[in-house]
């Protein structure tokens, strides 16, 4: 990791797009609509049932404890049974992407909407992103069943599921600016030998407030961080002289 803080990197950034809100009518968001989707039905788990193997046991019982969960469960038995587990999980990361935007979100959990008009949106973003069309079916499911407002934490128990059934350890990092593949390549082989995971997965975050450096988030529910930040190293130094803040000129 030393190395890391000798060589210059640059960042890009992960942050959500712009924010829109929705003052006015909802007509200002366009449709096109038009898509046939084939019907596609999911077998929601009930929080008592107990699977075995993989994907079952202890990680299906805490799953199942709450509505996305079950969901997530659902979607990605699915995605197992067609062998499509891999482009599931990035087709959620687009459909994460586009719900970041509140405009988008607001428009769907808004009960003035008809779900015709939902429909019309899952079909545009369809088109636009070329998701699959099982995951374009569980958002009509989820428009159909009134339970859209769910999306953002399915995506995030789905990807729980994803890690479990694949071994695979989720590290975030938060820097400045865009660190170069090659910086985050030897990130993932540091957080490999800490976890002893098969898999490491790196999601970039933009923070300006680091200074400098950067932060690794890692562990069950991000439970363990290691800060190589600037901002961090200040705040040391600020706690060894007991004083404020420290305000760098700018």
């Amino acid at each position: 990791m030393a190395a890391l803080q000798q060589t210059p990197i640059t960042f890009q950034s992960r942050s959500p797009p712009p924010t829109q809100l929705i003052t006015g009518t909802v007509a200002k968001i366009s449709f096109s609509g038009g898509l046939k989707l084939p019907k596609l039905t999911l077998k929601l788990r009930s929080k008592r049932t107990s699977r075995r193997g993989r994907g079952g046991g202890v990680l299906g019982a805490k799953m199942a404890d709450s509505a996305a969960g079950s969901y997530a469960l659902a979607l990605a038995d699915v995605a197992k049974s067609n062998e499509t587990l891999e482009q599931t999980t990035a087709d959620l990361e687009k459909i994460e992407k586009i719900f970041d935007d509140d405009a988008v979100y607001d428009f769907f959990v808004s009960p003035i909407v008809s779900e015709e008009k939902k429909r019309e949106l899952v079909d545009e973003i369809v088109s636009s992103t070329g998701i699959q069309p099982h995951v374009a079916n569980f958002l009509n499911i989820l428009v159909d069943m009134k339970r859209i407002e769910l999306i953002k934490d399915i995506v995030k128990e789905f990807e729980k599921v994803y890690n479990t059934l694949t071994d695979t350890e989720l590290a975030v990092v938060t820097s400045v600016v865009k660190l170069e593949s090659q910086h985050l390549a030897q990130i993932a082989k540091g957080v490999q030998r800490l976890t002893g995971s098969k898999n490491v997965r790196i999601k970039t975050v933009i923070d300006e407030s680091l200074v400098a450096g950067f932060t690794i988030r890692y562990g069950n529910s991000g439970s363990k961080l290691i800060d190589m930040s600037v901002k961090k190293q200040l705040e040391d130094i600020a706690a060894q002289l007991e004083i404020g803040d420290i305000q760098l000129a700018v």
